[in-house]
Formats: C-alpha cells, sequence, structure tokens
C-alpha cells in the first residue's frame, strides 16, 4: 500500500488523463465557502497540465443519490478552478456524467486543455462500483489518476471500477503526500510515537485503539471516549457519554498496554458541567474535578487543566505524533480549552505532526494551528481506516512501483 506509482513515474504528453479529485466542497447558495479541496488539487492539476496531458476532472458532491440534483451540480466549481488555474475549465454538463457533453468536450481536447465532469454521484452505480459506469469512465481516458483520498476507503467506479479497466491507474499528489504521512506514520514511524485519539464514541475507534496500542509507544484518550475508559477503572463518571456496551473493550485495552509496555495516559482531571450546551457553543457554567470526583448530577465535556499539561508533557519528547478526534465540544469556546492545549502542545514541538481529517482537522484550523501542523489529512473516514491498519480500496487500485 505505500509503494505506489505515482504522477512522477509515467509521462502523459497526449494522453487523456481522468484524475478523480475531491471537489466536495460546501455550497451556499451556489457558492463555495470553504475551497480548501480544490485548492490542494491544484499541484497534481498543474503538473499534468505542463507535462501535456489533456486532463479529465471528476468528482462527487455531496448525496445526490443517484440522480441529478442541480443544488449538487459541480458547475460553479469549474468556474472557481478556472480562476485558481488562470486557464478555463470546461465543464461537460450531462445528467448521465458520461453524456454526449463530456464525449463532445473529451473528443475536441487539444493538449494542456482541462474538462469537468458532472457529480459522480449523479449515478446510482457510483456507490456499488457498478461495471457499466466504470466502463463509461474508462472509455474517456488512457491513463487514470486517483488524488481523492477522502473516498479512498470505499470501493467507488470512479476510484477503484475505473482503476482496473485501465493500463496505467497512479496516485496525484495528495494521495501520495496522505500515503507517505499516514502510512509511514503507523508503519515505521520516527520514535518515540506519541497518538492522541479524541471524538465521542469507543465504537468509532475500536479497531484504531487496539492498533495504535500495538504501533506507538504512548497512546493518550481524550474527548467523549475518555469516559467509558474511566467507568471502566471503576470511576465514577456522573452524566458523561459512556458506552456501557464497550466496558469490557476498554478493560481489555488497559490491560493490553500493560501486556505490551505501552504508556496508556488518561484524564486525571475533567471540566464538567450540569448540561451539554445548547446551542452549543452558548454560555455554559463550569468547573474542573478530580477525573474520578464527577457528581452523578454532572458531565464530563472537556479534559481538566491538569490532563492538558499532562498531555502536552507526552508531546514534548515525541518525534511523530498522530491526533484523531478532539478532546472535548471544541465547538464551544468555554469547552475548547483542552483541545486548544493538545493543537498548542502539537504547534510549539519538533516532532512530524499528522492530523487525522474530521473533526480534528477541523479544530486545528478553526483554532488557528493549521499551518504549524506537518500534514492534516483530508479524509476523515480513510484516515480513520489507514490508522486501523486496514486496506484501502481506492489506494490498492493503484499500480505498485
Amino acid at each position: 500500500m505505500l509503494n505506489k506509482k505515482s504522477i512522477d513515474d509515467i509521462n502523459v504528453k497526449g494522453k487523456r488523463v481522468l484524475v478523480r479529485c475531491d471537489f466536495n466542497v460546501p455550497l451556499k447558495e451556489g457558492k463555495i465557502t470553504d475551497e480548501n479541496r480544490l485548492v490542494a488539487a491544484l499541484p497534481t492539476i498543474k503538473k499534468l497540465v505542463a507535462d501535456g496531458g489533456k486532463i479529465i476532472l471528476c468528482s462527487h458532491l455531496g448525496k445526490p443519490k443517484g440522480e441529478p440534483k442541480p443544488e449538487l451540480s459541480l458547475a460553479p466549481v469549474a468556474v472557481r478552478l478556472s480562476e485558481l488555474l488562470g486557464q478555463e475549465v470546461k465543464f461537460a454538463a450531462d445528467p448521465e456524467v458520461v453524456g454526449p457533453n463530456a464525449k463532445a468536450a473529451v473528443e475536441a481536447m487539444k493538449d494542456g486543455e482541462i474538462v469537468l465532469l458532472e457529480n459522480t454521484r449523479y449515478r446510482a452505480e457510483e456507490t456499488k462500483n457498478g461495471e457499466a459506469f466504470s466502463k463509461d469512465l474508462a472509455s474517456l481516458c488512457d491513463v487514470f489518476v486517483n488524488d481523492a483520498f477522502g473516498t479512498a476507503h470505499r470501493a467507488h467506479c470512479s476510484n477503484v471500477g475505473v482503476s482496473s479497466l485501465v493500463d496505467t491507474a497512479v496516485v496525484g499528489y495528495l494521495m501520495q503526500k496522505e500515503i507517505d504521512f499516514l502510512g509511514n506514520a503507523v508503519e515505521n514511524p520516527v520514535r518515540p510515537f506519541v497518538a492522541i485519539l479524541g471524538g465521542a464514541k469507543v465504537a468509532d475507534k475500536l479497531n484504531v485503539i487496539s492498533n495504535l496500542l500495538e504501533k506507538c509507544d504512548t497512546l493518550i484518550i481524550g474527548g467523549g471516549m475518555a469516559y467509558t475508559f474511566l467507568k471502566a477503572q471503576g470511576k465514577e463518571v456522573g452524566k458523561s457519554l459512556v458506552d456501557d456496551s464497550k466496558i469490557d473493550y476498554c478493560k481489555e485495552m488497559i490491560e493490553k498496554a500493560k501486556r505490551l509496555g505501552k504508556t496508556l495516559l488518561l484524564p486525571v482531571d475533567t471540566t464538567i458541567a450540569a448540561d451539554f450546551p445548547d446551542p452549543i457553543d452558548g454560555p455554559v457554567d463550569v468547573s474542573v474535578v478530580s477525573a474520578d470526583a464527577i457528581p452523578a448530577d454532572m458531565e464530563g465535556l472537556d479534559i481538566g487543566t491538569k490532563t492538558a499539561e499532562l498531555f502536552a508533557d507526552a508531546v514534548k519528547s515525541a518525534k511523530t505524533v498522530v491526533w484523531n478526534g478532539p478532546m472535548g465540544v471544541f465547538e464551544n469556546p468555554t469547552l475548547a480549552t483542552g483541545t486548544i492545549a493538545v493543537a498548542k502542545a502539537l504547534a510549539e514541538t519538533d516532532a512530524t505532526t499528522i492530523i487525522g481529517g474530521g473533526d480534528s482537522a477541523a479544530a486545528v484550523n478553526q483554532l488557528g494551528f493549521g499551518d504549524k501542523m506537518t500534514h492534516i489529512s483530508t479524509g476523515g473516514g480513510a484516515s480513520l481506516e489507514f490508522l486501523e491498519g486496514k486496506e484501502l480500496p481506492g489506494v490498492a487500485a493503484a499500480n505498485d512501483k
């Protein structure tokens, strides 16, 4: 999985190159509100244009569930990409994605030109990896480039199906970066390797916890999932979020850490309130108590000050840090303290710092620490499955070096 051919290993001059990008951007009244994903795709597109390929871009957007929905058209993306690239990105408006407009546009292409296809999920076969749509996509190109890590954990037509029908299937720069950072961090990290897991549910990260305990030197657990671990240790957690069906699992993981000689850090104190804030960013009265003294009518919503110091200290000596999941309800300024403390510790270390997509990426960017991290993953679900040690179909489908 870590040894795939990339766009640097091939010659695309005069060839039709289908590039699967991740243009799943937020839209408000037809305007793109966050263009990070477009900007992230530019290096790959520019390289292929400079090398003289005929570039056909494709992506999904939202969940149209197999039918054309005008509000989920990629037309606004073509407009903004044209501006960002300084050259026209011709939009092929076909409800069936590979229709007369797409075929005519590709037929007329000169080297270095760019066409964008309509939302791949307008086709019901896309998410089922159906043969007909895979063949349609493959008919447009000589070379396939996958640069969409966000969907790499799914086997769809536009990332897996098409790659089996072309001779040359490689990864783009964005995908290569994800493989280099996430893959290598887990498989051959520079030590000490510290992994930090947060977020709400233990259930979402069962295999990640188990896999990372085998790979890392120190595993830190914060966020809502920490309370199930605290309860597994026999502590009173009040009204805090607990998954009672996972208590035995947490006990097993605590034992596993001991058996493997790994350090497992759990909160020693916690920030509590009477209720979850409503609205989520609304005012909330909090106090900090020891992790074994949460009153029965209170719930933990963030790590406490001593825990923030403990976690920050663990990061200081690390050479590789992977972080997935916030330490508390970071959307609320009062309950973002723990997440900020961890982000700050990562920003100040010399270690390779890798943020595993999803909420942690949002938290780091929102709190202003994004540019201080070595790598922020572009895929939430995909990065989690990478950390679980699973094979990602979208990566596996590319040609080996």
